[in-house]
């Protein structure tokens, strides 16, 4: 319709005026006014001269009269209001109930694909809450753009090298008396998270005795005894000692086996893993073409560095003096990988917090420099810190809130909620464990994508499971709700309606309905899952309105009753296809 608006308003400013226009701005008639679509005529006085009330009327007559779709208009100030015919809304809502999966594209051949990278985490210690907002954005992005009509790869790079791996590992060395994750019963991550906290307070101790014995305290953090062995180990696993990659092998395996029983709770999955351990290397080569085509320089001391001044940042080190890499090098090197990996990758999209925005813009610039088209399409989606009212977490003290136990304790709340309100009378006890779960999960995911990723949050569990306002279990609580009328429709609700006269509510539920695609490809093109969030929102707001006012199964009329339920029925189809995108299940029954 929108773009049906567009084209027609073009042609009248050029059949009326002569004059043609580059853009035409449409927005939704405020509720004020009567009409469905604004045409909004002040940006036309730049192409367009005179009284912006008699331009107003001059079109709305052209549209009245050339489009069956417009059946009346008025003109408030510089605001063109349209009037959409009923038969339109109709016809909408007819295509919208025989298409499968409205909203949703699929690809068109030889579309290019998306690589959307997210999670990648440190193999020495569990998935926190900050690591649950990074794979809830991930992963609802890549189900947005597959969603849009993209074909998408989600990937994460999982860091399992460096210095920080072999705390973990050798503090198991010296205290973990050869426990698994078997021996102790806890997941395999959790256990190697305990030694690198282990680590940090043998590693304090040591720099306390050290500076007691009078030595300066930074002297006393590089000199500390165990961080010299860790220093040692690194060493011995870059030279491929077979004891300690052994070691690393076995211990990081238990991280893995514990990562994926995370992410098989938070719902969300990978379709390529890459491993540092793999790709820390890559990238030198690069180097040496950027060298020779000038995009790099190298300095006296045989380094090689980018300036990147003549765009508003500084100076970068892409390879050290003693030629190793540097994490811009080895990510410019994944990068490339990748793209030879899957040729038909026409874009990326890290999922990485903000500290990193600098580190994003750097890389860009320079795979640009360096001549691959598709670092036109490579794109940073930052977010903001995650919070507890508890305040600051810090992994080596262990001060971390755990994923686990975070997703444990959202659902022990939605119990507790749910019992308070007494919701789930005739439930089995096995029933509402797993309800449970679907409103403690849905009620977390939701908090944390209906805020723009830019924004820091801070996170409450028990204001994100309130059964009214703008959260997950309100949303679910309506689905259900429907579910639970058409249960009671003893009746035959498949076919349409003929000569069907539309109520206002109902007008309006069409009309936001008809909004799906639109806001899909508006998420897809802004990375933003909160898009989708507050639009399920809006149309539960306006289904409750519509429920509260009009009698759906106790209409009078046979063909009201018909055509309602019909409506409540799509709705709790967008609905379940919305939060779908965010990765949310909806319940039949609450």
């Amino acid at each position: 319709m929108e773009e049906l608006l567009i084209k027609t308003v073009k042609e009248a400013v050029k059949n009326l005026f002569d004059k043609e226009l580059d853009a035409v701005e449409l927005q939704a008639t405020r509720k004020e006014f009567e009409g469905d679509v604004t045409v909004v005529v002040f940006p036309m006085l730049r192409v367009v001269k005179g009284n912006p009330m008699q331009i107003g009327e001059q079109i709305g007559e052209y549209l009245k009269t050339n489009l069956q779709e417009v059946s009346d208009f008025n003109v408030i100030k510089g605001f063109l209001n349209l009037v959409i015919a009923e038969d339109h809304f109709i016809e909408r809502f007819q295509i919208m109930r025989n298409t499968s999966d409205f909203g949703y594209v699929q690809p068109e051949a030889g579309e290019k694909a998306v690589m959307v990278e997210y999670s990648s985490p440190n193999t020495n210690k569990p998935l926190h809450l900050g690591h649950i907002r990074n794979n809830l954005l991930g992963y609802s992005v890549s189900e947005i753009l597959k969603a849009s009509g993209k074909p998408v790869y989600k990937t994460q790079i999982i860091n399992d090298r460096g210095i920080h791996i072999c705390k973990s590992m050798l503090a198991w060395q010296k205290f973990g008396n050869g426990e698994s994750p078997e021996s102790t019963g806890l997941k395999g991550d959790k256990l190697v998270g305990n030694y690198y906290v282990a680590f940090d307070k043998a590693y304090k101790e040591e720099i306390a005795q050290l500076v007691e014995e009078g030595i300066d305290k930074k002297e006393a953090e590089k000199q500390a005894p165990i961080l010299l062995e860790a220093q040692e180990m690194l060493r011995k696993w870059e030279a491929g000692d077979e004891e300690v990659v052994s070691l690393w092998k076995t211990m990081n395996q238990w991280v893995y086996e514990g990562f994926n029983t995370t992410y098989e709770a938070m719902g969300v999955d990978f379709d390529q893993l890459y491993y540092e351990s793999d790709t820390y290397l890559l990238g030198k080569d690069v180097v040496q073409t950027g060298l020779e085509k000038g995009v790099f320089y190298k300095k006296e001391d045989g380094s090689v560095w980018i300036d990147l001044s003549d765009e508003g940042l500084d100076e970068k080190i892409v390879l050290r003096a003693d030629g190793t890499a540097v994490y811009m090098t080895q990510d410019i090197g994944t990068a490339i990988q990748r793209v030879k990996d899957n040729p038909d990758i026409g874009g990326m999209v890290y999922t990485v917090g903000n500290e990193q925005d600098y580190h994003f813009k750097v890389l860009f610039l320079i795979l640009s420099k360096l001549g691959y088209p598709w670092a036109e399409h490579l794109y940073h989606l930052s977010y903001g810190m995650v919070d507890l009212p508890s305040g600051k977490m810090k992994s080596r003290e262990g001060t971390v809130v755990d994923a686990d136990d975070l997703i444990s304790e959202m659902t022990a709340t939605a119990g507790e909620i749910s019992a308070e309100l007494g919701k789930l009378d005739g439930f089995s006890d096995a029933e509402k464990q797993e309800l449970y779960k679907t409103i403690g999960l849905g009620a977390l995911k939701y908090f944390i994508l209906k805020v723009d990723p830019k924004k820091r949050i801070l996170f409450d569990p028990k204001e994100s499971i309130d059964f009214q306002g703008n959260t997950g279990p309100f949303i679910q609580y309506t689905h259900a709700r429907i579910q639970s009328i058409l249960r009671k429709a003893d009746f035959d609700y498949s076919q349409p309606v003929a000569n069907y006269k539309l109520e206002a509510k109902e007008k309006e539920l069409i009309k936001i309905l008809d909004q799906f695609p639109v806001v899909i490809q508006q998420a897809a093109e802004n990375y933003s899952p909160a898009l989708i969030a507050n639009y399920c929102y809006d149309l539960v707001k306006e289904f409750n309105s519509f429920y509260q006012n009009i009698s759906i199964l106790g209409a009078e009329e046979a063909d009201q009753r018909i055509f309602r339920v019909q409506l409540a029925e799509q709705v709790a189809k967008v609905i379940a296809n919305g939060m779908r995108l965010l990765g949310i299940d909806v319940p039949e029954r609450m």
